[in-house]
């Protein structure tokens, strides 16, 4: 028995760190936090960051790659409107530009914050315990290039408000027909995921096609005009184009053997002319008149 309660208790240290890992995340928003705002608030930079917040607004209440944020009872808070519902965030998976954020932009800062300097990041390592420091290592280091451009405010959500705010239900089919930002952190790409909103569909590209390397530009012409006279329809040709070689005869061998040398006396000759005949007939009438002396002196 005791054997038994031992493996039980081994299965179970095995099986929890796995889950543990598998819950951390944004879940499905579906959380009122007690944030109601009667219209879209303002937002503002936060100098040198990536990060809005809201300056009016007695909460801890920013907007960061797509997702507007909220820190309220200890907890990190994510939704894509403005007003929720909200949907918790593990500590674990907060963007680092979100914790960076100094302590002087918190309207509503919790109790533990006194103490520390305007100017600097909330100690969320020493808020948090030494284990998440460990796994967020370099949280409070800033980038060493500039930091990103913020993204879009999702302005169209300014005619949404009082009673035409959408329910839950229709929030993501106004999202992706209105903000088409494609957000950078795979966080907040899985939050948009579950909710089902689609982003901008990216330009199809147009259909080239590829020339192989090392080609002449001759084959490369050939190449292309065989392909689209394989897409045009056939129609019957014309003129000598359309005649088609026809076998060889018998004998066709040997009368184009002796063709070019036919040929090549016959272009000889007409070069010639009239006057390549007379040249022919002058020494023959040449070698007639030395006939004639010669049996002159033999008379």
């Amino acid at each position: 028995m005791r054997y038994a309660l031992i493996v039980l208790l081994l299965l179970l240290c095995a099986v929890s760190p796995a889950a543990a890992q598998v819950s951390i995340g944004i879940g499905l928003p579906s959380i009122n936090i007690g944030i109601n705002l009667p219209v879209f608030p303002e937002l503002v930079v936060v100098p040198g960051s990536p990060v809005y917040y809201a300056p009016r607004l007695d909460g801890n209440f920013f907007f960061y790659d797509g997702l507007f944020w909220a820190y309220q009872g200890d907890n990190w808070y994510a939704s894509s409107w403005y007003n929720g519902p909200w949907a918790l965030a593990a500590p674990e998976i907060v963007p680092v530009f979100i914790l960076r954020v100094p302590v002087r932009y918190y309207r509503h800062p919790p109790a533990y914050f006194r103490g520390w300097q305007p100017s600097v990041p909330p100690h969320w390592g020493e808020h948090w315990g030494r284990e998440w420091e460990q796994r967020r290592g370099g949280w409070d280091k800033g980038p060493r290039g500039p930091a990103p451009r913020p993204a879009p405010l999702p302005v169209y959500q300014r005619q949404y408000a009082g009673p035409r705010y959408p329910s839950v239900d229709r929030q993501p089919a106004l999202v992706s027909q209105n903000y088409h930002y494609q957000p950078r952190e795979p966080v907040v790409r899985e939050h948009f995921q579950k909710q089902g909103v689609k982003g901008a569909p990216a330009p199809a590209p147009q259909a080239q096609q590829q020339k192989p390397k090392g080609m002449p530009a001759s084959a490369q012409r050939s190449q292309e005009q065989e392909s689209k006279g394989a897409s045009a329809p056939s129609q019957p040709q014309r003129g000598p184009a359309a005649q088609h070689p026809q076998p060889p005869q018998e004998g066709s061998e040997q009368k184009q053997k002796h063709e070019p040398h036919q040929n090549a006396a016959q272009r000889e000759h007409e070069k010639q002319g009239p006057q390549g005949k007379e040249q022919r007939q002058e020494p023959e009438q040449g070698r007639d008149r030395g006939q004639e002396k010669g049996q002159g002196r033999n008379k």
